[in-house]
């Protein structure tokens, strides 16, 4: 039986795509492999009745991707992106008693990603998986991602997750999107995402910015290596790397402040008037954000993995490297360190009462940070951890990567209050603008590029507006048809 195999890439220039498609046809079957170049990416299979079907299927599938910029190439003969896994040693802890740890849930790959809201907790690992989990301890959902999710971030109400093929994916909904495409020569360490413009961190010290239409504002090189740390508000963005910290005005118009740090930065937290810098020499310093002055320092043990802060800045909780958790009140006095009982936290969040953190053997664990808790942990008195199992009937959300995975409705259909986009040409660009009443017709719409095609219109539960003058879906997308 015939096999006739196209292969096809689309590598730009600027980096803001590096991936590759792969239609197969043997028969009556027909497959589909598709994701990033080097990687071995996903697979989707499907049969006709004839073999001209196949092929005529094939065809348009080739076809749809020629006009989006694809061209033929030879498997292998560009090279990967360039990833870099993070080596973390973790030891034992020597503090003296274990965390009041109230549930754990076990991802089977290291995780650095964390996002905690009043609604649940989102834990993502190297293996590409995201959970969402109660603040009880079940299961909710699993999105499985292409690749290794290097940090979770939130915007307002939108859950981002960074990985290591290049694509920021939007979790807001049930079928994630690729939100933004990052440039192949970006090897990415750490995100942070505010009102809709994304800053990335990488291997050698960068800083990029890319706004809301996926397209690169500015960029910078600091003055040190490997940063892991970049924090963004509306006056600045804070970039710790193998330095120090740097600040650098949002509008990219230059450098603010730089404070030199003692050893290179690990993580980075941010409140409003302040930055939180964990750092290899076993600190966590407090920055002004307006000045970069010191204003407090938290020493541990180790070097510093991950850091966090309660709401009001009254306490400030880090991470170290031999599986030790620590609390400090704002001045820098410690007030307590615990073992975490399962390696060491690569991030962490605090929410009411709680600080959640990810570990390096990829597990999700809740502590009690409870005064009486802690108290009790001290004396030897810690809960029994509940195992949290995920269910096996769990269903698994994959990213929309074609407008033909996209959920459709029909015109009847609409729901009430839903809002109606449309895909237009625009020059060389493909805009979405709206095209229901009442809303500011000049605005464009942030949406996902891997699913936009020339005039297809599509039903979005909301839009809301965003500080740079564009809106911003919230809800499910459907095709409108």
């Amino acid at each position: 039986m015939a096999r006739e195999t196209t292969y096809l890439e689309l590598s730009q220039d600027d980096g803001a795509a590096h991936k590759f498609y792969e239609v197969t046809v043997e028969g009556t079957a027909v497959s589909v492999r598709y994701g990033r170049i080097g990687a071995e990416g996903q697979l989707q299979s499907s049969s006709f009745p004839t073999v001209e079907k196949a092929r005529a299927a094939a065809a348009k599938k080739v076809g749809e991707k020629v006009r989006k910029g694809y061209a033929p190439a030879v498997r292998g003969a560009r090279a990967a992106r360039s990833v870099t896994r993070r080596q973390v040693a973790s030891a034992p802890s020597t503090a003296r008693a274990v965390a009041p740890v109230l549930w754990r849930f076990r991802t089977g790959s290291s995780a650095f990603g964390i996002h905690v809201d009043e609604d649940r907790c989102w834990v993502g690992n190297q293996a590409g998986d995201v959970y969402t989990v109660s603040h009880g301890g079940e299961v909710l959902a699993r999105y499985s991602l292409p690749d290794g999710v290097k940090c979770l971030v939130a915007d307002d109400f939108w859950i981002y997750a960074g990985c290591d093929d290049g694509t920021v994916y939007d979790l807001s909904s049930k079928v994630p999107f690729g939100a933004y495409g990052i440039a192949a020569d970006v090897d990415i360490y750490w995100l942070d995402i505010h009102e809709g413009v994304l800053n990335v961190s990488d291997a050698n010290g960068g800083l990029t910015v890319i706004d809301h239409e996926d397209e690169h504002q500015w960029s910078r090189k600091s003055s040190g290596g490997g940063a892991w740390m970049v924090r963004a508000d509306e006056r600045a963005v804070y970039h710790g790397h193998g330095n120090g910290v740097t600040a650098y005005a949002a509008d990219g118009t230059g450098e603010l402040w730089h404070t030199k740090t003692p050893g290179g930065v690990l993580f980075g937290w941010q409140e409003e008037h302040s930055v939180y810098a964990g750092t290899a020499r076993n600190t966590v310093q407090r920055l002004s954000k307006a000045t970069g002055a010191v204003e407090a320092s938290y020493p541990c043990d180790a070097a510093v993995y991950s850091c966090a802060t309660s709401p009001d800045g009254r306490h400030v909780f880090a991470g170290d490297s031999s599986s030790s958790v620590y609390c400090f009140d704002a001045d820098g006095h410690r007030l307590w360190k615990l073992g975490t009982g399962g390696g060491s936290a690569l991030s962490m969040q605090y929410l009411d009462g709680r600080l959640y953190l990810v570990t390096t053997d990829g597990s999700l664990v809740c502590v009690d940070a409870s005064e009486a808790a802690i108290a009790a942990a001290q004396q030897g008195s810690v809960p029994t951890a509940v195992d949290v199992k995920s269910a096996a009937a769990l269903p698994v959300f994959t990213p929309a990567a074609s407008a033909a995975a996209v959920a459709t409705v029909s015109r009847a259909s609409v729901p009430a209050g839903a809002v109606v986009v449309e895909c237009v040409q625009q020059g060389n660009r493909m805009r979405v603008q709206v095209v229901s009443e009442g809303f500011d017709l000049a605005w464009h719409v942030q949406f996902p590029r891997g699913i936009r095609e020339v005039g297809a219109r599509y039903v979005v539960d909301g839009l809301h507006p965003a500080a740079g003058g564009f809106y911003r879906v919230r809800g499910e997308i459907r095709r409108l048809v």
